[in-house]
């Protein structure tokens, strides 16, 4: 039986938005099929922006038709022919046709903007809500308010609630000031149905102001210099350019928007300067006015200005009305705004205990691990026992942009390598929200001598002299690898533009492997349409031996494991059985007799074909009654020759997602990106690389 959950408000600006990110990415860890549904939405709007954030976030694969009740104007009319029980019979038959194809479905109320014409909103949210037999997720409105004023208005939305005879999972109050949160929390039991789960979540700056490309979107603006990324910066006031550029540069603030006509080249000038000086606040954009574009000799110096990427935009109206017009974007959070998303899940996730809230809901949980759960069950994973990354590439913007997320989430600590001052600039740059980023440069660190005598001990049977260390721990893998040794990290993360020799090599000399292991392998998280699969070796070694290959083996089933994957080890060759003769299928045969020796707890099968590995009715034929034929969930290639081309064939033929490579067998993880690795990738891979430290301080 579909399980519902309604996630409503009794007024504007109380953070709903966040609140149903959060809801989500609980069901999505837990539920191979989660829906989403909104019982009214504007035909106004080719899509609901909120049905497109969580659609396309949590890859709710529904038709967009599915997803809503009726719109807008179809329930004004009903309302109109007083057929409002009808309107509400009209939506619960979309919800019960949704609801054939779901586990869970999230629904959110509707937004208090007046859009709706609906005289008693909370009513109606009420009413839909009960006949849909949801629980209620209440959001309260703490934005604006004292101590008293939100525990007042808490109270009274939670005896409507009751009066409504709503049955309320839990209750939320949003967008408190911080300074007051630990009174709210003392408070507010007293003014709530006993019993009744409460949570109290901080205001955070960034979700409460609007972004450019917000405002750029709501004024209709052209994007006249600056890129995209730029867009996404937020934007703490505005500032009307009046008066003479001295006078005006005492006004700038940090985030500030300037609103200037398009004539005024001093203006212009000054404040991309004054922001590229860094002796001035950072500002988030220009809006040039009155449809007057700068002469063309201010615009080739604003295009020599590109690299600090602050918006410049260009509007039809005057600065009068533009200013008015700015004044009235309200902030809110968009699919493309991943800084959002971050700093509003990162937020909640400190502050709701939605492990609580996941035994309240009793969702059955699915035996099968889809790509979707693996990947959201990687973060949450990860912040459950926070961990110290060290990532040595500090001033490459995809490792930069990585971070924000990993950090505004609270998932691990981070260490950057390089220049600090360059470090630091690349994130001023960039716009991100990194406050206080922990930056080591190896070649004015402390930390280098006494690594360079750690190494030299290490190496010194190579013909390693006490100067060659020295140079040696200046560079950062070397540097971050030995931060990773000595303990002063549990992680590292590298190779978004260095080499997988250049990121491996230190660990192979001086981590090394861990006990009982021969051999150091990679495996990729091959995450298809309906399951996640493990693929090893496909990065490191080109010919394993028989006994290298069983240890690849077992080191691949522990990894799947450790991410909560059901092992099962297809030894791969191009025969099944005892069908096939020749040196390379008996040397499958014999890795996987050692590895049945060596570890007899593991469902290993070999020599096996791929075919049979997957496909059941293969397997019935080719090896019946195996335990793996047909199941495997593990796959071990016989060479890298094989296991690469198989990897990026299955990757580009069933539009799977690859996640790694993941480095199994040393002592403590270092993980290789791809010099390709995606923003995400990156996210994956150092939370990976966060578990596997967790797993391996618990076994030493």
């Amino acid at each position: 039986m579909c399980q519902g959950l309604y996630v409503m408000s009794e007024e504007p600006e109380s953070g709903k938005s966040a609140m149903l990110l959060g809801m989500m990415e609980l069901v999505s860890r837990t539920t191979r099929k989660a829906g989403f549904f909104k019982p009214l939405v504007d035909s106004r709007q080719e899509h609901d922006p909120i049905i497109d954030l969580i659609a396309g976030r949590y890859d709710v694969r529904l038709p967009y038709e599915s997803l809503f009740g009726c719109t807008v104007e179809t329930a004004r009319e009903m309302i109109t022919a007083e057929r409002y029980e009808d309107l509400l019979a009209l939506i619960l038959g979309k919800y019960n046709a949704l609801a054939t194809l779901c586990d869970v479905i999230l629904c959110t109320g509707t937004d208090f903007t007046g859009n709706t014409p609906l005289p008693l909103e909370f009513d109606f949210n009420a009413d839909v809500a009960n006949n849909l037999g949801c629980l209620v997720i209440a959001v309260a409105k703490g934005f604006g308010r004292s101590a008293e004023q939100v525990v007042e208005a808490a109270g009274a939305f939670s005896e409507s609630l009751k009066k409504r005879r709503c049955d309320v999972l839990a209750f939320v109050v949003n967008r408190v000031d911080r300074d007051l949160v630990p009174l709210v929390k003392g408070r507010l039991p007293s003014a709530l149905t006993p019993g009744t789960p409460f949570f109290v979540v901080p205001e955070t700056d960034i979700l409460g102001r609007p972004t450019v490309g917000e405002i750029a979107r709501a004024l209709n603006a052209t994007l006249i210099s600056g890129d995209s990324e730029g867009l996404e910066g937020t934007v703490a006031d505005y500032k009307v350019a009046a008066m003479e550029l001295p006078h005006f540069l005492d006004y700038l603030e940090e985030g500030s928007l300037i609103i200037t006509p398009g004539d005024r080249s001093d203006i212009i000038l000054g404040s991309l300067l004054a922001d590229a000086s860094g002796t001035y606040p950072h500002i988030a954009g220009i809006i040039l006015t009155g449809h007057i574009m700068p002469a063309p000799q201010v615009k080739r110096l604003i295009e020599g200005l590109r690299k600090y990427s602050v918006p410049v935009l260009s509007v039809a109206a005057d600065t009068f009305t533009t200013a008015l017009q700015v004044s009235g974007v309200k902030s809110g959070i968009t699919p493309e705004n991943k800084r959002k998303i971050a700093a509003a899940l990162g937020t909640l996730e400190a502050s709701v205990n939605f492990a609580e809230l996941g035994r309240r809901i009793a969702v059955t949980h699915s035996t099968r691990v889809t790509p979707l759960m693996f990947e959201y069950k990687l973060i949450g994973q990860a912040r459950s026992d926070r961990r110290h990354i060290v990532l040595p590439e500090g001033t490459e913007e995809r490792i930069l942009r990585a971070a924000e997320i990993l950090l505004l989430r609270d998932v691990v600590d981070i260490t950057f390598l390089g220049n600090p001052d360059e470090v630091r600039e690349k994130i001023r740059a960039l716009g991100l929200s990194i406050a206080e980023p922990k930056v080591l440069d190896p070649s004015t660190s402390e930390l280098r001598e006494p690594f360079a005598a750690a190494y030299y001990e290490l190496r010194k049977h190579k013909g390693i002299t006490i100067e060659m260390a020295r140079d040696t721990l200046a560079d950062v893998s070397y540097f971050g690898t030995m931060l990773v040794h000595s303990g002063h990290a549990d992680g590292m993360v590298s190779g978004a533009v260095h080499t997988t020799r250049h990121t491996i090599r230190p660990a192979l000399e001086f981590i090394k492997t861990k006990p009982g292991c021969s051999i150091v392998s990679s495996v990729f998280f091959m995450c298809l349409e309906d399951h996640v699969a493990v693929f090893g070796d496909c990065a490191v070694n080109p010919d394993p031996s028989a006994e290298q290959l069983a240890d690849i083996a077992i080191s691949s089933a522990e990894t799947a494991s450790m991410f909560g994957i059901q092992p099962l080890v297809a030894m791969l060759s191009y025969s099944t059985g005892e069908s096939g003769m020749g040196v390379e299928v008996d040397k499958v045969r014999e890795a996987t007799r050692i590895a049945k020796r060596l570890r007899p707890d593991l469902k290993i099968e070999g020599p096996i074909q791929y075919d049979a590995a997957v496909d059941m009715s293969v397997a019935r034929s080719k090896m019946p009654g195996s335990e793996v034929a047909g199941h495997a969930t593990v796959f071990v290639f016989p060479d890298l020759n094989t296991g690469n081309n198989t990897y990026k064939a299955v990757q580009r033929s069933a539009n799977a997602v690859a996640i790694g490579p993941v480095m199994q067998g040393l002592k403590k993880p270092v993980n290789d990106l791809s010099r390709g690795a995606t923003v995400t990738d990156i996210v994956n891979t150092v939370a990976i690389t966060a578990i596997q430290a967790q797993r391996k301080e618990g076994t030493e």
